[in-house]
């Protein structure tokens, strides 16, 4: 890693779609075995940001780096260093959950033989180990928001991010993905987290940052943002929905 201290790096950042600014000229870093929040309302930016950090969307200014990397012109090196974990279960209809995870290791070059051994460990880590042999279909939505887990950690990246990972679950589904979080941050894996559920950001997180209309409003480590108030009286009064 060129950089082994901040995970992600963004400068400046502004991104349009069309004549909409999604990001407005933004501005953060994220170090190296951190748990991050990232939280904002509907359409505040917080996906975008993911995408342009994955490398799914491109940007008008700015400059965003994974571990040193630019993720525009050295696109392979930060796609290697990121495990994303998206909303949806777009998963291949007629694979076994566990030729999914040994192809998605394919992509990142590593062969069979290790794929089917990383795979293994994660689905009996990740309680799925039973349901190798089935297909996604077969799995209920608790197992599927497991098996997205799994497949973004696959490759063992650096920083994993997650894109709503408990939403829609009960509270058991909840926890046990919770518990899977600290673990893995507890391992050292940085994890940038996007979510609506403030006792989920509160609990787990280390530092927080709030985006509203494309623009960073708070940030910070999570006593400095807090300052003695719950999470959620911070969260609505600088978006401003209190």
């Amino acid at each position: 890693m060129r950089d082994s201290e901040r995970a992600v790096s963004i400068q400046n950042l502004t991104k349009y779609y069309g004549k909409f600014q999604a990001l407005d000229n933004i501005s953060f870093e994220i170090r190296r075995g951190d748990f991050f929040a990232f939280l904002g309302p509907n359409g505040a930016g917080k996906t975008t940001t993911i995408n342009v950090i994955t490398g799914l969307s491109n940007f008008q200014q700015g400059c965003v780096k994974v571990f040193g990397y630019n993720t525009t012109s050295e696109y392979i090196q930060t796609r290697r260093l990121v495990g994303l974990c998206a909303q949806e279960f777009n998963f291949d209809p007629f694979l076994t959950i566990h030729q999914l995870l040994v192809y998605q290791a394919g992509y990142f070059g590593i062969l069979p033989q290790e794929a089917s051994r990383r795979t293994d460990e994660l689905l009996d880590r990740f309680q799925l180990i039973d349901k190798r042999n089935v297909k996604h279909r077969a799995l209920s939505s608790g197992m599927k928001k497991r098996l997205l887990i799994c497949r973004a950690l696959i490759h063992d990246p650096e920083i994993l991010i997650l894109d709503e990972p408990t939403a829609g679950c009960d509270l058991e589904l909840k926890f046990l993905i919770w518990d899977y979080l600290t673990q893995l941050n507890n391992e050292g894996k940085t994890i940038f987290l996007t979510t609506h559920y403030m006792e989920e950001a509160e609990r787990l997180c280390k530092t927080i940052g709030i985006i509203n209309h494309g623009r960073i409003v708070r940030i910070g480590n999570k006593q400095d943002v807090l300052k003695d108030k719950s999470l959620e009286a911070v969260f609505l009064e600088v978006t401003g929905l209190e």
